[in-house]
């Protein structure tokens, strides 16, 4: 194995240290909102701490294999990609580390007639699976995955568009739950989020093993359909 190459595997091993980390700050911050476990919350946001000490030390390691071996290609690509990755693994911590003190504020469990309306398990169980499937495309090279995690995103997006009417009129019914409505409405924001930051990963990966740009594809075919 080349020098680069084992500086390569070693960035990526401190790189799934943290998206362990990220992982279980995501998955905490659905069980904490459903039984208003503060402590939870609590250890949610700590942990935004030892992200934050990984966020550095990976982005270190990338700057140092760009000051030592001058990558090119895929090498190139691998670094750029990981330091956005990174970026993002980081983001989705801090909109976990959102969730858990929105949950502090909460004395008593969520409607539950709301939470099924706005679909807030569902959307939570779809930004765990795009977390978990973006790791497996990473470590697998699988654009195909990757892809299929951007398509999710939209699923994700139309749930996430329907729940401010839907919180909007609970508010309207019980103008004695609005800090209900207004911390579940933040909440979902946060989920969507971490939907968004997802697909960005998925669009780092498939930068990096096909070097294709779909970032903003959407946006420019748009544009281009206007002119």
């Amino acid at each position: 194995m080349s020098h680069i190459d084992i500086e390569l595997e070693k960035i990526k091993s401190k790189l799934m240290e943290m998206w362990d980390l990220v992982d279980y700050q995501v998955q905490s911050s659905q069980e904490a909102l459903a039984t208003i476990n503060h402590e939870l919350a609590e250890k949610i946001i700590n942990l935004g701490k030892k992200v934050n000490k990984y966020d550095i030390k990976v982005d270190r390691l990338c700057e140092n294999v760009f000051a030592l071996f001058t990558p090119v290609a895929v090498d190139l690509r691998t670094l750029l990609a990981t330091l956005k990755i990174n970026a993002n693994l980081e983001r989705i911590g801090d909109s976990s580390e959102g969730i858990g003190y929105y949950v502090k504020k909460l004395s008593a469990p969520i409607n539950q007639h709301l939470l099924t309306a706005t679909k807030t398990g569902e959307m939570f169980q779809a930004a765990v699976a795009m977390l978990a499937e973006c790791r497996t495309a990473y470590l697998n090279g699988d654009t195909e995955l990757a892809k299929q995690v951007i398509k999710r995103d939209k699923a994700l997006n139309k749930i996430y568009h329907k729940s401010d009417s839907l919180i909007a009129k609970y508010i309207k019914d019980n103008p004695d739950k609005i800090q209900e409505g207004l911390v579940l409405l933040s909440i979902i924001k946060k989920i969507e989020r971490i939907g968004d930051q997802a697909t960005n990963i998925a669009e780092e990966i498939i930068f990096y093993r096909d070097a294709k740009v779909v970032k903003h594809k959407k946006k420019k075919k748009k544009k281009d359909k206007d002119e």
